[in-house]
């Protein structure tokens, strides 16, 4: 934003990018114009997530136990196509997304720092791996899990099951805000529904 010369945005993604989106909207809320957020208040707690989930939730996180080894990072760099296209798949179930889709994404798998990155984001979630010690400050603002008081949409899809509704964190978001749920849809909303995901971009700069 500083190098387009851009002071205040709008800002929304899903998965890697919905964290991002939030932590923005909570560490520099000066500089968000609002929030769109797919699956709510994702920002990562190191010791929340030292606690196991039911059997059920575990084996849909399978793929953080494998990268935690280094089994699993000689298999994602060696696989790394056909591991993150049945990624999309596992995912996003009903999607019917074609080969041409896929490889317009596929091409940042080729990075050469995209595997280093991906284990050690994963390993880190699991305290497993340091993370940036410049960044812990920040670290230890986010770990109190800081309520976002700019203008947000949340959005809830079929990934999400029974935490679809937003109930589970509603509270985190202190400003004018609202939450959606999309059914029918997985994980990837962005790309399975271009145009609510859309909208809702364009109604949370409108939101009452």
């Amino acid at each position: 934003m500083d190098a387009l010369g851009i002071q205040k945005a709008i800002v929304g993604g899903f998965d890697w990018g919905a964290r991002t989106s939030v932590i923005m909207a909570a560490l520099w809320p000066e500089r968000c114009k609002a929030l769109v957020s797919v699956s709510g208040y994702i920002i990562v707690n190191l010791t929340v997530n030292l606690q196991p989930l039911p059997p059920k939730a575990e084996l849909g996180w399978w793929y953080q136990y494998y990268f935690a080894t280094e089994r699993g990072r000689r298999g994602y760099s060696e696989n790394r196509h056909a591991f993150n296209k049945l990624i999309w798949k596992l995912a996003s179930p009903t999607w019917d997304f074609d080969d041409a889709t896929f490889d317009r994404t596929a091409t940042a798998f080729d990075n050469p720092d995209h595997v280093s990155i991906v284990i050690h984001n994963y390993r880190w979630r699991l305290s497993l791996a340091n993370g940036e010690p410049r960044y812990d400050d920040l670290e230890q603002k986010l770990f109190k899990a800081p309520v976002i008081a700019v203008p947000t949409i949340t959005i809830g899809s079929d990934f999400d099951g029974a935490a679809a509704d937003g109930a589970a964190y509603a509270k985190k978001f202190s400003g004018k805000y609202s939450h959606r749920i999309l059914k029918g849809i997985g994980h990837n909303v962005p790309q399975e529904a271009p145009e609510a995901f859309a909208q809702a971009i364009v109604d949370v700069d409108q939101i009452k």
